[in-house]
């Protein structure tokens, strides 16, 4: 139990600098390649209806993410931590799922910035990829890896929402519209609802910023409302992009522009603001991507290590895990399509595991919250978000069996 109680001698000053980096890193985590285009096309599909859909999503995050970061703060334990402390073996086959559909989603990842470069410089996609990489890496080599790490991830979170914010205002967009159907939409399509969810707290993203948090020294009891902010406005950061990014989209395809090409994004961005508006869309979409490499990396690793493992060989680890994927995409160009549908899967699988466990943890296990007593009401509304899940689960299931059958 040596690993329940180390704590961080961080300055507080330190401390909240981890905590804003721990934050960013959920959100930057889930705003990636796959968000931007997810967006997008969904805008395309149903225009202002899509509202509805970012809120209902919206609320599910949060539900998940006070949850998941309550239970691993306060009890200052990694998720598969706790699930062998729960039954012997789940917290491994929790391990094995995030580590696998980390290194997938990772090539994927990186196949997203060197398209970002691309778009950004004109580079060719594959020298920006693997320059990416070697940034990705370099970070975690440094002697401050985990202050670089939090630094970047905010910084980059910053520029993403800076730059939606200048295109969402040239678009235009009906915000009247928009928010009518926030709250009364003309389509509910909880096909979209739940694609969503599973692109914002699905697979490692659900752990990213709770993992990154512990290392920050933050956890406990006394910690308890700087946990519960910090899971809050990590959401909130990612709604805000998602909120930004499709008022740009809505703009474009209120004003008559029809999207049709296979880049989407980059057709709405340049539609808004010409040619400044394809530079722009590359380097929000390189920032989404590399924060991506970065939160994957980090969250797999973390996965395959305890609270014991020294931090430079876990740096080293990620460094390593970083350069597989990277050889994999040089040598790919793009995962194969089976490939990130077993990754998606795999997500789809890890969301009702892993959070069942730490529902049952904070719901019969008071010896590994040190006693914290849990509140009701968030526990409940965590029950009802995990039955939601494990439909979501199920369809991927479904999804897949389909699909080799």
């Amino acid at each position: 139990m040596a690993d329940t109680g180390t704590k961080l001698n961080l300055s507080s000053s330190a401390r909240r600098t981890a905590l804003l980096g721990a934050m960013f890193l959920m959100a930057t985590s889930a705003i990636g390649p796959g968000f931007i285009t997810q967006t997008t096309v969904f805008t395309a599909q149903i225009g202002a209806a899509f509202a509805f859909a970012i809120l209902a999503s919206i609320v599910i995050d949060i539900a998940v993410q006070m949850n998941v970061w309550r239970v691993i703060g306060v009890s200052g334990l990694r998720a598969q931590e706790l699930g062998n402390r729960v039954i012997p073996g789940v917290g491994w086959f929790l391990a094995g799922l995030v580590f696998l559909g980390g290194i997938v989603f990772n090539i994927g990842n990186i196949a997203g910035t060197g398209l970002g470069a691309n778009a950004m410089l004109g580079v060719d996609p594959k020298i920006g990829g693997g320059v990416s990489a070697v940034v990705a890496i370099l970070i975690f080599l440094s002697k401050r890896a985990g202050l670089a790490l939090d630094r970047i991830v905010v910084l980059l979170g910053a520029v993403m929402i800076l730059l939606m914010i200048y295109v969402a205002i040239v678009a235009a967009p009906p915000v009247g519209e928009a928010l009518k159907n926030t709250f009364l939409p003309e389509t509910v399509d909880f096909l979209i609802i739940t694609t969503l969810v599973g692109g914002t707290v699905g697979g490692y993203i659900t752990y990213a910023g709770a993992h990154r948090m512990l290392d920050s020294g933050a956890t406990g009891i006394e910690h308890v409302k700087e946990i519960t902010r910090s899971s809050v406005l990590g959401i909130m950061v990612t709604g805000l992009m998602r909120v930004l990014l499709f008022l740009a989209i809505l703009g474009v395809v209120a004003g008559g522009t029809v999207l049709s090409s296979n880049n989407m994004a980059a057709e709405a961005f340049g539609a808004a603001a010409g040619e400044i508006g394809i530079r722009m869309f590359g380097i929000v979409l390189w920032a989404a991507a590399i924060t991506s490499v970065i939160g994957a990396a980090f969250t797999s690793v973390s996965f395959i290590t305890s609270s014991k493992t020294p931090e430079r060989k876990r740096n080293l680890i990620t460094v390593v895990f970083i350069a597989g994927c990277a050889v994999a995409y040089l040598l790919l160009g793009q995962p194969p399509q089976q490939l990130l549908i077993f990754a998606g899967a795999f997500n789809g699988l890890i969301l009702p595991v892993g959070f069942g466990v730490l529902l049952w943890v904070a719901w019969r296990r008071r010896d590994l919250m040190h006693g914290y007593v849990y509140p009701k009401w968030l526990l409940i509304v965590g029950v009802l978000t995990w039955l939601l899940t494990l439909f979501l689960g199920w369809n991927s299931v479904m999804g897949l069996a389909k699909l080799w059958s």
